[in-house]
């Protein structure tokens, strides 16, 4: 064996150069910001225009309408057996204004419960109205006859819907259209004879149906507002009509609502701590962050002022296949003028994107600060995470019509707020603590309100697990 081997035999087990964990102690080490899985495009809070709100409030007022309810039952659910609650029975067209919740409690304990297989007529177009459905859980479609005599959809009734209200209008009443089971449903049935024999024994009742018949209701357009008087194609010197524009008496007000926390930042490490990153800034930042996107959250689903709940119930309509197709979206568009936006889970949106596939069709795309948004006739479609996913897998898609100028929907804000940073969006030093503990205070004020009704539709129960 050589020298040289020897040498080499003998370094084998040794370390012949610094390693890297020690060289490390003298490098600098490249670091990122603080990230944030959280954060997300929040398409919502950038499209809304902003309404700054003095006094902390902001009213709608609207022209006069009579329509009143929102349209839909609410039902309760006990084991298998379902029943209504009976002041929803107000809704009903016969009883709305009715509040006699004894009368009310007796009419909602003689609905009777039946289940119904999917692909069942329920009435035909035609045949004697003579019971209320009112539809606990399911989807029916509402069939009739086209011009030439060819069958068309009139429209799909989901949960809480009733159908049938014309039974309680009159003995001759008869069915305007087929209702037909599409999946199968709870209906509680109410019968028009149980009406009229409770009616008999109840003072309030009778007088409350007989007031319903006999006089006559506002004239109104279609919208349900009180309706303006005017002339037009007439000849010679007629009576001109007299008229007004009323308004409503106890208009809406929206209050601005506020999402805030107290962020806690020792100060030894606000001191020692800051390089090359501000400590505090970044614990700021990302909690900013945090609130924008519960306002998000809020914005859509909060039960005062969120846009899932604060939709007309004649704005919403259910899909006619389960998926969201071409058609229902262009239902949805049919609905509103102008359009600006649609908002879909991004899950929705790739159903949709499966369903364009399937027919061949391919949306045309828009730029929207470097990226590509799909659109639908010319209207993008933004994804909104924020738009939940029920555990059946539907979701909901969200249009809306945007700005004062339009009447269509608004975010209220407060701008000007003591310590802002952003339009109403604050921190506000809170003063340090006997344990040396900065805190500040971190708050948003924020709303959003629906100027006239049309301005906000939803096509509601999206299926978003189906592949064909």
């Amino acid at each position: 064996m050589s020298v040289g081997e020897e040498v080499r035999t003998e370094q084998a087990g040794q370390q012949q150069s610094l390693g890297t964990a020690a060289a490390r102690n003298l490098a600098t080490t490249t670091k990122s910001v603080p990230q944030m899985q959280e954060i997300s495009s929040r398409w919502l809070l950038r499209m809304l225009p902003w309404v700054d709100v003095q006094g902390g409030t902001y009213r709608v007022n609207r022209r006069l309408t009579y329509a009143v309810g929102d349209g839909r039952m609410t039902f309760v659910k006990t084991g298998d057996r379902v029943e209504i609650i009976p002041a929803e029975l107000g809704e009903l067209p016969a009883l709305r204004s009715y509040d006699d919740e004894e009368v009310l409690t007796e009419l909602a304990s003689r609905c009777r419960q039946r289940e119904i297989e999917a692909g069942q007529v329920i009435a035909s177009s035609g045949s004697p109205a003579d019971e209320v459905y009112l539809l606990a859980h399911g989807r029916v479609e509402r069939v009739g006859s086209g011009p030439y005599g060819q069958e068309e959809s009139l429209g799909i009734l989901a949960d809480g819907a009733y159908f049938g209200e014309q039974a309680l209008e009159g003995d001759d009443a008869v069915w305007d259209c087929t209702a037909r089971t599409l999946t199968a449903c709870t209906v509680l049935v109410l019968p028009r004879e149980a009406v009229e024999q409770l009616a008999e024994r109840s003072d309030s009742l009778r007088e409350h149906l007989r007031r319903r018949l006999e006089v006559p209701g506002q004239r109104t357009n279609k919208y349900g507002e009180k309706a303006i008087d005017l002339a037009s194609g007439h000849s010679g010197e007629p009576d001109i009509p007299h008229t007004f524009v009323d308004y409503e008496a106890r208009p809406r007000e929206y209050e601005l609502s506020v999402a805030q926390t107290v962020l806690r930042i020792h100060s030894r490490v606000a001191d020692l701590y800051n390089q090359p990153m501000n400590q505090t800034e970044q614990q700021i930042r990302l909690t900013v962050e945090a609130l924008k996107e519960r306002q998000e959250h809020e914005l859509v689903n909060n039960r005062d002022f969120g846009l899932l709940h604060n939709c007309e119930y004649d704005q919403r309509i259910q899909p006619h296949d389960g998926v969201p197709g071409p058609d229902d979206l262009d239902e949805l568009l049919s609905r509103r003028r102008g359009t600006r936006l649609l908002l879909a889970h991004p899950r929705a949106i790739a159903a949709f994107g499966r369903e364009l596939n399937r027919r061949g069709l391919v949306p045309e795309t828009v730029d929207m600060g470097g990226n590509r948004i799909p659109t639908w006739r010319g209207v993008p479609l933004f994804p909104c995470n924020k738009i939940p996913v029920t555990e059946a897998r539907t979701t909901s898609i969200i249009a809306l019509r945007t700005g004062e100028e339009d009447q269509g929907v608004i975010g209220l804000r407060a701008s000007g707020i003591p310590d802002e940073i952003e339009p109403s969006l604050s921190v506000r030093f809170m003063g340090i603590n006997e344990q040396a503990i900065i805190k500040y205070l971190v708050t948003t004020y924020y709303s959003a309100a629906v100027l006239v009704p049309d301005a906000l539709g939803v096509l509601e129960d999206v299926e978003i697990g189906r592949w064909r």
